[in-house]
């Protein structure tokens, strides 16, 4: 079933809660599969999905005005389809993978260039600001993307609970080692475990957000549980996931995709159309769901928003 997107579409017309619940059936046929093919997608029967079902829904989340006006892909889409190596390298497998991750309980440390170390558990953090369900923009390096609505609250309010130093200048992030859960952190695929980093503006941005929810639930082990980061002017890489770590640092910290193919993957990695991946163009995008590709916009849609924070920067270098 294809989903029809539009920027107009009126709430009331969103999918409902039972309906994005719902099992639903992928297209099969000889017919079909050409054409999911011949679009750059794959659809697999409903055997070869996992449903998330909704049983832990989070209170007291309010809207966001920061949320796009566009609709979200379903639950389903969202859960059966993304990357998540620490479970394997292939989209879908890591629903099934993921399914007795143990997310509970957590400790997330906070630590390096702060006035106060510590270390959090996971119902604490969620109550250091609101629960909002912000609908964003997500948009994958390999060229597929998506809008997803998360449930979160700002990254700024796990800064300021840390009082980092004035030499901080970046926040790193780095997310469980746990081959015993995590199979495929057993393999050399990657340096384990999985690190990312944001400049002190960017994660102090409004737009950047700790998610811990999706579709008004506790967020799925697939997409991250139970904490992870979104950034939504950025690539999806960025947003590590199963975070365990925040650290404040001086210098630029290392990243997982960085330190693997430099020449690839940058430090920024915003979405910027007018940069090639040196292996595939990221002048337009799939968004799951449609047939044709759609022009990727410049900051994946947030230029308004985050562009001052590259004033000066040659962004062509600096990607």
């Amino acid at each position: 079933m294809l989903i029809k997107q539009s920027s107009d579409i009126p709430s009331s017309e969103i999918t409902s809660k039972s309906g994005y619940m719902s099992r639903r059936k992928f297209i099969t046929g000889a017919a079909a599969t050409g054409a999911a093919v011949a679009a750059g997608f794959y659809l697999r029967s409903t055997d070869e999905t996992h449903v998330v079902e909704a049983n832990n829904a989070l209170p007291g989340v309010i809207k966001s005005p920061l949320s796009t006006t566009e609709k979200p892909n379903t639950l389903q889409d969202i859960t059966n389809y993304n990357n998540y190596y620490e479970f394997s390298t292939d989209k879908y497998e890591p629903n099934g993978l993921a399914t007795n991750f143990r997310s509970r309980p957590w400790n997330v440390s906070l630590e390096g260039l702060v006035k106060k170390p510590k270390k959090l558990d996971i119902d604490t953090i969620m109550k250091l600001a609101p629960l909002e369900e912000r609908i964003y923009r997500h948009r994958c390096v390999e060229g597929w993307s998506m809008v997803i609505p998360w449930v979160g609250f700002p990254l700024s309010a796990l800064i300021k609970a840390a009082e980092p130093l004035g030499k901080a200048k970046y926040v790193a992030f780095e997310t469980l080692f746990a081959p015993n859960q995590m199979p495929n952190q057993k393999s050399g695929l990657l340096a384990w475990p999985y690190v990312e980093g944001l400049r002190m503006d960017e994660a102090m941005h409004p737009l950047t957000i700790l998610a811990v929810g999706l579709y008004g639930e506790a967020l799925p082990n697939v997409d991250g549980a139970p904490v992870r980061l979104v950034v939504p002017w950025k690539y999806g890489f960025k947003g590590i996931k199963a975070i365990v770590k925040v650290s404040f640092v001086e210098n630029m910290p290392p990243t997982t995709w960085n330190r693997m193919a430099s020449n690839e993957y940058g430090f920024y990695s915003n979405v910027n159309p007018q940069v090639d991946h040196p292996r595939w163009s990221q002048a337009k995008e799939r968004r799951i769901g449609e047939f044709l590709k759609r022009p990727t916009l410049m900051f994946n849609g947030y230029s308004d928003q985050v562009a001052s924070l590259y004033s000066g920067m040659d962004l062509r270098k600096n990607y």
